[in-house]
């Protein structure tokens, strides 16, 4: 299994999850194409470090490249590797160009099409020519949504029966016990203090939690509430200044203040146990502006409490309302869904005002209604027993051994 980096991420802690699931019928190898970063999700298994850092100008990064797939390919050829399956897509190129005679399997955690980070002319490469040249040399590529197949169909010209679609999954009873650990006792004080908003991910453009200060801004002008972001990422500074130039109380952790209930929204950082924070939260919002198959999404769901997402490509509508299809239209209006409320995104200059009203307006009513959000929240944690470990990795095992065999 090969992933361009460790660290901080939804992906790689997909990955730490693949790698332990799946020693258990298989030998599994790590490799990562260096170590600059911790490794936060440390499996037990084997590590290889392919030694060859990241940066520099085009030059360099063409050369970093072709080192890479030099030392994949010897790598796979010491190992034996039978299949090599990545993660990311720095990943999937090299483990494509250093096939030889194993079969290849790649991952794809993501919405390509709706990647705002794909931009600029090597943007323009990447989805122009590299995906639908090399995508095509894979054995199999797995989505974890089903909203991912048509764009590598329509938009990377990948033949759709290499495609299989593998949901990410949970650690659903560890999320339940870890949720029931009491929180901190100054934090139970401003959880005691108003109805909570909590919202949990990587600080950064694709999370878009920028708008949602914006909307929490205007609930506070009828309703009493706190919003509390568990995470970090290298927008805290920007979101910390946008809060405070509307009017809001800013608790960053990382400033080290007193924390008492006089705030309006805390910043926690990370925690070794998000869950404990969300638990007992009012509601779980989502304002992403695009997606995989969400891992914050479905934990939020087993942790019990009702979820408000964007309708954002792609993950969440499969797991809020999974019997609909993509709507033709972007959704204008908040959708009461089966399993949570999907929401209007936040990404369009032309309707953000109408948008963010629809967000105030919902989420008022919701903090005003006990019941409807006991219900959401129920429903909520009956859906995340679709998305076990169990039941992903049963696949997993499925799909390799196919492809093994042929």
């Amino acid at each position: 299994m090969v992933i361009p980096n460790l660290g901080l991420g939804g992906a790689q802690r997909a990955f730490h999850d693949h790698s332990v699931a799946l020693s258990q019928y298989y030998e599994v190898t790590e490799a990562v194409f260096n170590l600059n970063d911790a490794n936060l999700y440390p499996s037990g298994n084997s590590l290889e470090s392919l030694q060859v850092a990241g940066g520099g100008g085009p030059l360099q990064k063409i050369a970093n490249l072709f080192k890479r797939i030099s030392k994949l390919g010897a790598l796979k050829s010491r190992l034996r590797t039978d299949i090599c399956i990545s993660h990311l897509e720095g990943a999937d190129y090299v483990n494509l160009l250093s096939k030889r005679k194993e079969k290849i399997v790649l991952l794809i955690q993501g919405s390509k099409t709706h990647d705002r980070n794909i931009n600029g002319p090597m943007g323009w490469l990447r989805k122009s020519v590299l995906m639908p040249l090399l995508y095509k040399r894979a054995n199999r590529i797995v989505c974890v949504s089903r909203d991912i197949v048509p764009e590598m169909v329509d938009d990377y010209q990948v033949d759709r029966e290499k495609l299989r679609v593998i949901n990410n999954s949970f650690e659903v009873g560890q999320v339940q016990a870890q949720s029931r650990e009491p929180l901190p006792p100054a934090m139970q004080l401003v959880y005691a203090a108003a109805p909570v908003l909590v919202t949990s991910g990587r600080l950064a453009i694709q999370k878009n939690q920028q708008p949602l200060l914006d909307i929490f801004a205007q609930l506070l002008l009828t309703t009493p509430a706190k919003l509390v972001f568990v995470g970090d990422g290298e927008l805290r500074d920007e979101l910390v200044a946008h809060a405070r130039s509307l009017g809001l109380r800013v608790y960053a952790a990382w400033d080290a203040p007193a924390l008492t209930p006089d705030y309006d929204v805390y910043f926690v950082g990370m925690q070794a146990n998000p869950f404990q924070y969300i638990r007992p939260a009012a509601a779980f919002v989502f304002p992403s502006a695009w997606e995989g198959f969400p891992l914050a999404l479905g934990e939020a769901m087993a942790c019990g409490v009702p979820v408000v997402t964007t309708d954002c490509p792609t993950g969440p509508r499969e797991m809020l309302a999974p019997a609909s299809a993509i709507p033709t239209q972007p959704i204008r209006a908040a959708e009461a869904a089966e399993f949570g409320l999907l929401m209007p995104m936040l990404t369009e200059p032309a309707t953000l005002a109408a948008d963010t009203q629809v967000w105030v307006t919902t989420l008022r009513q919701l903090l005003g209604a006990a019941p409807e959000r006991q219900r959401l929240g129920e429903a909520a944690r009956q859906r995340a027993n679709d998305f076990t470990h169990e039941s992903t990795f049963f696949r997993w095992h499925t799909l390799i051994d196919e492809v093994l065999a042929e």
